[in-house]
């Protein structure tokens, strides 16, 4: 590689970071934002059509832990899939795809007969909704620049909970009223216009760069400074951020670069993956395990009516939108490793508590078990902002799909472990377990790396 090539990538670079905040951002933030509230929506959907479901089609709770843990299952593969397509083929194409998917999909749940319909259309939307989030975190975290990526990030994927969220207020209201078949109606219709926005917005820069498409990422940039109105868009490259071969060496253009899985555990990034792995996995073993239990729980464990099963369940996503914000709010002055362990620690307090001493009381279930699920789902949102960070552009998507089909298998064996427990030994036991996954999610979290402030560069050097 000649010093031009290496000077013209690593200039590229440096007016991508100085690019301020504009509309051209907030576009790309909305529209893939949309997408993933409809990831969101189509997660968690099921949880709020299951009380239906039991009785409607005699669903044991075994049965109840397959049907959760289908998706889960989709989403494993999906993550894998589409993150690897996206290496190759770049974000936007591969996020409409699995948009597309997904939607899709989502119309087949509602056409669906009986348990074995829906658990193969539940699979296979799984891979369409694993395969979106990756993507889309390596896409944003790629538009970002290093001041204030952390803010710009997490109130991107504020959009996720938010989804969660609606997910429970909408059920709420409609479910009763209209059935269950409603949920998954208002989750496809949408996505198939989501999928046209999508296909409308910019290729990642960086993923332009890393290929070697200079041009296209010249061109890209250069409508970013104009609509920014801070920089003409003929302006020359201001100075690099990056050395040039410390640029060239993350983002190398030219040939285009063969993703290769097995860089992933190279010395360079073996502890990197190992640490965020274990994160995925703790993190969404507690956060999942809560979040697609509560509604039947709330119904059939403590007696609850329909609706206040339903609303007392849809509490726990408001919780963690409103610490999502505060996160938002201080997570590049506080810092990624900072928050991720005080958050385990005080959600395994919390379930502890829960697990010894709270586990007869819906209030005291009501109370600290929202309280706990908003602060460990404060987590998930850290680790979407954190792992695109510490890979390097060649390797950004895979990397963060990889990471994320941990949290797809600790998603699919938490309920299945919640109907086994539940039945078996109680309640009580339930949140310990949960209690016990957030204590090693805090030991680990401790053996993170900080990236706050940094360029994606720097971190991946």
């Amino acid at each position: 590689m000649g010093a031009p090539a290496m000077n013209d990538a690593a200039g590229l670079l440096a007016r991508l970071e100085q690019v301020p905040f504009s509309w051209w951002h907030m576009r790309a933030r909305i529209v893939m934002g949309s997408a993933t509230f409809l990831d969101a929506f189509d997660a968690l959907s099921l949880a709020f059509v299951l009380p239906i479901l039991i009785t409607l089609w005699d669903i044991s709770p075994s049965q109840v832990g397959i049907l959760i843990g289908a998706s889960y299952i989709g989403q494993l593969f999906g993550a894998l899939l589409f993150s690897r397509l996206a290496e190759r083929f770049g974000r936007i194409h591969i996020a409409a795809a699995a948009t597309l998917l997904m939607s899709v999909m989502s119309l087949g749940c509602a056409l669906s007969g009986s348990f074995a319909a829906l658990f193969v259309c539940r699979l296979v939307q799984g891979i369409g909704v694993g395969g979106e989030m990756p993507v889309a975190a390596a896409y944003i975290s790629e538009l970002s620049r290093a001041e204030g990526r952390g803010r710009f990030f997490l109130l991107y994927e504020m959009i996720f909970p938010i989804g969660l969220m609606m997910t429970g207020q909408i059920a709420t209201l409609i479910v009763p009223t209209f059935g269950w078949k409603i949920m998954f109606l208002i989750a496809g219709i949408p996505g198939l216009i989501i999928v046209f926005l999508l296909l409308r917005l910019p290729e990642s820069p960086r993923w332009l760069i890393t290929h070697g498409r200079l041009a296209e990422a010249e061109a890209i940039i250069r409508d970013a400074e104009a609509r920014s109105g801070k920089a003409p868009p003929d302006s020359k490259p201001a100075p690099a951020l990056v050395p040039p071969r410390q640029a060239a060496a993350a983002v190398p253009p030219g040939a285009p670069q063969r993703t290769r899985w097995l860089e992933l555990v190279s010395p360079a990034y073996v502890w990197r993956s190992v640490v965020v792995w274990a994160l995925w996995t703790a993190a969404f073993f507690v956060a999942n395990g809560l979040n697609n239990w509560m509604p039947t729980l709330y119904k059939t464990v403590y007696g609850l009516d329909l609706q206040s099963a339903l609303r007392a369940a849809s509490m726990t996503n408001i919780a963690q939108v409103v610490l999502l914000l505060a996160c938002a709010l201080v997570i590049d002055r506080f810092g990624r490793r900072n928050w991720t362990v005080a958050s385990f620690v005080i959600s395994g307090a919390l379930l502890a508590y829960l697990g010894f001493f709270g586990a007869n009381s819906v209030t005291s279930v009501m109370i600290l078990g929202t309280l706990a699920y908003g602060v460990v789902g404060s987590i998930n949102a850290v680790l979407y902002l954190y792992t695109p960070e510490i890979y390097p552009t060649r390797i950004r998507a895979i990397g963060t799909g990889l990471a994320t089909s941990w949290l797809r298998l600790a998603s699919a064996a938490a309920p299945a472990l919640v109907g086994l427990l539940v039945s078996a030994e109680g309640i009580g036991s339930v949140f310990l377990m949960f209690a016990a996954m957030s204590l090693f999610g805090a030991l680990v979290a401790s053996r993170m790396i900080e990236t706050r402030g940094r360029q994606l560069e720097h971190i991946a050097a």
